[in-house]
């Protein structure tokens, strides 16, 4: 069964070891923040930083590894069907769209939305880090100039990640108007739990999430 992200919130999700989780665009042209943390020590999460170190490039896509702030690899993307994800840019925030959006009602963003959805794990606000930013399309121009522009995902594509470790993954529909081309879509996701019933293993879909 497929869940669904209503348009500028956010959720909270469970994954074990070998679990997938999959990420869809509905409708196309809209940005999902994600975003995961250990779930043996919240101290412990994704760090751009280190990904783009060990993996030796900003472009991360099929076979590309997600790793932690501790040097360990905590998603495996297994199946990419999008243009484009960003990992350069923090999630929108107040300060955000106070910055960007000055003629914009204030918004929360996805900072707001990871923050509660992750609250009752452990994660405070000051922990939370870049965000993967699934089907953002970040441009590097020159000077190293950087440009959003709005998404170039169409309607059903989607990325698949594997967990590395057991893992709790704050997920979100972006709010900010430049990551979505101006407008707010709902994002999808599915989760495959990995069954294992003695020596033998399958997959079983099961999803678990709290809407915020």
């Amino acid at each position: 069964m497929i869940e669904r992200i209503k348009p500028r919130t956010g959720v909270a999700v469970h994954l074990n070891r070998g679990d997938l989780l999959t990420v869809i665009d509905p409708d196309g042209g809209q940005v999902s923040d994600l975003l995961a943390v250990s779930a043996q020590d919240p101290r412990e999460m994704l760090s751009n930083g280190r990904t783009f170190d060990y993996e030796e490039g900003l472009r991360l896509t099929r076979g590309s590894r997600l790793w932690s702030n501790r040097s360990r690899v905590m998603l495996t993307i297994v199946e990419d069907h999008a243009p484009h994800h960003d990992f350069l840019l923090t999630p929108c925030s107040y300060d955000t769209f106070r910055h960007f959006y000055p003629d914009k009602p204030l918004h929360r963003g996805c900072f707001g939305n990871l923050a509660e959805a992750l609250a009752p794990h452990g994660i405070e606000p000051d922990q939370i880090p870049t965000a993967f930013n699934v089907f953002m399309n970040v441009t590097v121009g020159a000077g190293g100039r950087l440009a959003v522009l709005p998404p170039e995902t169409r309607p059903g594509d989607f990325v698949c990640l594997q967990a590395e470790m057991d893992l709790v993954i704050g997920l979100t529909a972006c709010s900010a108007y430049a990551s979505n081309g101006g407008s707010f879509k709902p994002i999808d996701y599915e989760i495959t739990r990995q069954v294992s019933d003695g020596d033998h293993v399958e997959q079983g879909a099961e999803r678990r999430g709290v809407h915020q």
